[in-house]
């Protein structure tokens, strides 16, 4: 007996490519919105293992306003100079990058990459912004010029800080500087977790009140300077008549007991 064969509804199946929707495309003049399209669209391509010739019939089924318009217009234009039809995925790209990017991109890209500086941002902000800019341009390099290129943008005082520490890879670097960003926050918190208190709020200073014993100090002070002379001449002739009349004090004592 030999069983008959399976049917192979399975294997047509699997065969089968599903149906995929790609991100919609509005064909605006806006540069990092085409490429995060075609990036997206790349992306869905390669996990759903689409077929090339479904890639532009797909990828133009997504194209909305301007971007319809241009496709229809394109596929006149090539059918009036009797031109091959697009049928590639790679075809159709050069086309779309020709219409949304400008020659000096790539130029602007490699400026803005040179003077990338962290300013504001943070560590981890500032890398995100350097990568995004080599891969717009398309730049492989080794890792140690790419840290290098990072560590040229940093903040002078993190870049002091991890010269001595040991790293070998951007993420390890990435991770040193964050933590040394992240110091000086915790620092100041500390200091601004003591209390605080308003500007109007004064603490009674019972200090500068003058006790009863100081008071009378401060009187006497005063009595004293009201009725010391006011010039050396006043100073001099008080001191003499106090002591004419001690020297006839002692003349009548004298004289008392002669007698």
């Amino acid at each position: 007996y030999q069983r008959p064969p399976r049917p192979h509804r399975h294997r047509e199946s699997s065969n089968k490519e599903p149906n995929i929707t790609l991100p919609p495309f509005h064909g605006k003049d806006n540069v990092e919105n085409y490429l995060d399209w075609e990036m997206k669209v790349e992306q869905l391509f390669s996990c759903h293992g689409v077929s090339e010739d479904r890639k532009v019939s797909l990828a133009t089924l997504s194209f909305q306003g301007h971007a319809m318009y241009w496709w229809t217009s394109l596929e006149k234009e090539r059918r009036i100079n009797h031109e091959p039809p697009i049928q590639y995925w790679n075809e159709l790209r050069s086309a779309l990058r020709r219409r949304h990017i400008p020659p000096y991109y790539d130029r602007e890209l490699m400026d803005k990459l040179q003077r990338l500086k962290q300013g504001s941002s943070s560590v981890e902000e500032y890398r995100q912004s350097m990568e995004l800019l080599m891969m717009r341009a398309g730049i492989r390099e080794e890792e140690r010029t790419t840290i290098s290129r990072f560590q040229s943008g940093l903040h002078l005082e993190i870049r002091d800080k991890f010269e001595l520490l040991p790293y070998k890879y951007l993420n390890e670097l990435v991770q040193l500087c964050s933590r040394v960003e992240h110091q000086p926050k915790r620092k100041s918190f500390r200091k601004d977790s003591s209390p605080s208190y308003p500007k109007s709020f004064k603490k009674e200073d019972h200090s500068s009140q003058p006790s009863p014993k100081e008071e009378k100090e401060k009187e006497k002070e005063k009595y004293l300077l009201k009725h010391l002379p006011k010039s050396l001449s006043q100073v001099k002739s008080s001191a003499l008549s106090v002591l004419k009349e001690d020297i006839l004090l002692l003349n009548v004592l004298q004289r008392k007991l002669w007698f």
